[in-house]
């Protein structure tokens, strides 16, 4: 069990970390280079779909980190088609500096409108394709994924220490009348208790797990569950979550300091 939690957490926090860092160094490329990009992406996400029909039947712990690599795939593309510009939203422009309320977040919600029902879909395709699995890894894999972005967001738009603002491309730059700086928000406690109980209920099954190769799924959503964690209290901590993906920043970073 220590070997399959030690193996899961290396495995999902080098594919997150190094999933995250692609995207950020794609989308700081020059704009030329974003259909290769796009074209390339879409390619490995095909791949990802093709994963995730063959890890349907889990007979090997090989089969359940190819379902989780395949369902990082395709979030990894909704992330990259966002960052790119390629499906975003009807809104390109930011918020006048007095907006607030509702109808800023209506705003907010227009610059992303597009890539929701994108991200919607997306968990439609792998649902289905994982449909009948007896642990459907790929599936749950994603699910986790959109929970941390959307609690993400709603933390970056309500407010906390560490926007991140560096991390958005220039072509993305109206997306900082969204983002807010804060010592705290009422939503923030919230994601940290949900993050923290889903991660203690992912290890709990896997040390519960039956057969034993069912605790290797539940390793890595535990593992995902507690980057996500991590993640939000770096939202909160006075010094910032870029250092691990500074070779994906590059200018950005620097410009930004």
């Amino acid at each position: 069990m220590l070997m399959s939690f030690f193996l899961a957490a290396c495995f999902a926090f080098v594919l997150w970390w190094l999933g995250t860092g692609l995207v950020l160094w794609l989308d700081g490329l020059p704009r030329k280079t974003f259909v290769w990009s796009m074209l390339a992406a879409s390619l490995v996400s095909l791949g990802g779909f093709y994963a995730i029909w063959w890890a349907k039947d889990p007979s090997s712990p090989v089969a359940i980190y190819l379902g989780f690599a395949g369902g990082l795939s395709i979030w990894a593309w909704q992330e990259l088609s966002y960052y790119l510009g390629y499906i975003t939203g009807p809104r390109k422009f930011a918020c006048d500096p007095g907006c607030r309320g509702w109808a800023h977040f209506g705003h907010a919600l227009q610059t992303s409108l597009y890539h929701e029902l994108s991200i919607v879909i997306g968990a439609l395709i792998v649902w289905g394709l994982s449909r009948g699995a007896e642990v459907p890894v790929a599936f749950w894999t994603y699910l986790v994924l959109w929970a941390m972005h959307e609690s993400a967001r709603i933390n970056v738009f309500l407010g906390v220490r560490n926007v991140n603002a560096e991390w958005l491309p220039e072509h993305l730059g109206y997306l900082r009348s969204f983002l807010r700086e804060a010592p705290m928000n009422r939503w923030f406690p919230w994601s940290v208790a949900i993050a923290t109980s889903a991660a203690a209920w992912f290890f709990y099954q896997a040390w519960h797990a039956e057969p034993p190769v069912k605790a290797h799924a539940y390793c890595l959503l535990g593992a995902l569950a507690t980057l996500a964690l991590v993640e939000h209290v770096f939202l909160m901590l006075p010094v910032p979550l870029s250092a691990p993906w500074a070779w994906a920043l590059g200018k950005r970073r620097r410009q930004a300091a």
